[in-house]
C-alpha cells in the first residue's frame, strides 16, 4: 500500500507545473482537494493569502482530472490595499478585497482577447463604464455610456485604466441580487503598480494564459480566501 501510495504521489508531482517564472510568494499544494465547495465545475481559480492583512499571495488556475485536481498554472497576486475581508461583511470603498466563492460572468478588456479566449469578452469603447452609484438602477453593472442616475464620480471608466483593464474577468462579487453598499467592480485583472482597490491582479502574461485557459463549458469559479482562520479559502 505504501509503495502505491508513493508512485502515486510521484505521477501526480509529474502532472502538476512548476511554479511559473512569477515569484509566488504563498501557495498551497492541491488546494482545492481540500475545499468544501468548488463550485461544481472541473476548472477552478485560487487566490490564497497568508492572512487577511496580506496584499500579496498566490492565483493558481485548476484542472480537475477524476477525483484530484492539478494545478494547471500559478502566479503571483495582490490583494485590496487593506487586504481581505469576508464578503458577506464587505463594505464598499474599503480597498478590501472579498473572500468567498464567486462565479465568472464575463470576460473584458481594453485590448483584444487572448487567441483561445472562450468566454463571452467585451471590447472596451470610451463609453464603458462600471456603474457603482449605489444609488443607480445599474449598480454594480457594466454600461455603455453613463445612466443619468449614475454618477461618473462614484464610477470607473474602463478605458481611464488600460493597463489594469488591458484584460479581465468580472468576479461574480456581489453580482446575481446586488446588495447596495457592499461593494461594486471586483474583478480579476492585470496588476497596476501596487496593491488594489479590492480586486485580485496578476501579470500581464498570467491573465493572458487564464483567459486562454478558462473554458465556460466547465464552469470554472474563483475562490478567494486566506491560509486559515474564518476566512480560510477551504471554508468556501
Amino acid at each position: 500500500m505504501r509503495t502505491a501510495l508513493a508512485l502515486g504521489a510521484a505521477l501526480l508531482a509529474l502532472a502538476t507545473p512548476a511554479a511559473t517564472a512569477d515569484s509566488c510568494p504563498f501557495h498551497s499544494p492541491n488546494l482545492p482537494n481540500r475545499m468544501a465547495d468548488t463550485g461544481g465545475g472541473t476548472q477552478l481559480i485560487t487566490a490564497e493569502a497568508s492572512s487577511t492583512g496580506a496584499t500579496t499571495g498566490t492565483v493558481t488556475w485548476w484542472n480537475k482530472r477524476g477525483p484530484l485536481w492539478v494545478a494547471a498554472g500559478r502566479a503571483a497576486a495582490r490583494f485590496g490595499s487593506n487586504g481581505l475581508v469576508e464578503g458577506t461583511a464587505r463594505k464598499q470603498s474599503t480597498s478590501t478585497t472579498p473572500t468567498g466563492l464567486y462565479d465568472l460572468p464575463y470576460a473584458f478588456g481594453t485590448t483584444a482577447a487572448p487567441a483561445g479566449t472562450r468566454f463571452s469578452y467585451r471590447r472596451a469603447t470610451d463609453k464603458s463604464w462600471w456603474c457603482e452609484d449605489t444609488a443607480s438602477q445599474a449598480y454594480n453593472r457594466w454600461v455603455e455610456g453613463l445612466p443619468a442616475d449614475c454618477r461618473a464620480s462614484e464610477s470607473e471608466k474602463i478605458t481611464a485604466f488600460p493597463t489594469q483593464y488591458a484584460r479581465a474577468l468580472v468576479v461574480g462579487f456581489n453580482y446575481d441580487q446586488p446588495v447596495r453598499g457592499r461593494g461594486a467592480g471586483i474583478f480579476l485583472h492585470v496588476n497596476g503598480k501596487g496593491a488594489t482597490a479590492g480586486c485580485v491582479s496578476v501579470p500581464a502574461d498570467a491573465m493572458a494564459r487564464i483567459l486562454a485557459w478558462a473554458d465556460p463549458a466547465k464552469h470554472p469559479h474563483i475562490a478567494i480566501g486566506t491560509a486559515s482562520g474564518p476566512t480560510a479559502i477551504t471554508r468556501y
